[in-house]
């Protein structure tokens, strides 16, 4: 079995593992007999401007309003999902992974459309009617 060097982001794009730092910490909340002697809990730090990324996607991830993002630039993940601590890295990554995809995403650009000639002309038809309509609801005599 080998081990995996590099977090896959997208199909062109990944982060080696060494710029992640994974820490294994004690869950909070209630537990069974292992709450205090196990750390199952897993908080990720990720670096935004000490990493390999491209200035691009390092700008869209500072952007970001995430309140997992600190003002140093530092991505912190906890997940403490799971009562193991495989199960909460994977967790982990899966976060991270999602937040970096995020950005990878190119918007597409809105592009406005026209009105059709057919719309223009139902809309000033219906605009006539309605003024007729109101107008047949004036006293007579007054103009």
């Amino acid at each position: 079995m080998h081990k995996i060097t590099f977090l896959k982001i997208t199909n062109n794009l990944t982060i080696p593992l060494t710029e992640i730092e994974i820490l294994a910490v004690r869950s909070q909340g209630s537990g069974g007999q292992n709450v205090n002697k196990v750390a199952t809990a897993i908080h990720l730090r990720f670096d935004i401007q000490a990493s390999s990324l491209s200035e691009h996607y390092k700008a869209k991830l500072m952007q970001l309003k995430d309140s997992r993002i600190s003002g140093e630039g530092v991505i912190i993940i906890k997940a403490q999902r799971f009562n193991s601590q495989v199960k909460n890295r994977e967790d982990a990554l899966n976060r991270l992974r999602e937040m970096i995809k995020s950005v990878t995403i190119a918007l597409k650009t809105r592009v406005p459309t026209k009105p059709t000639k057919a719309s223009q002309i139902k809309r000033l038809e219906s605009k006539s009617v309605q003024s007729q309509r109101k107008s047949f609801r004036s006293k007579i005599g007054e103009e």
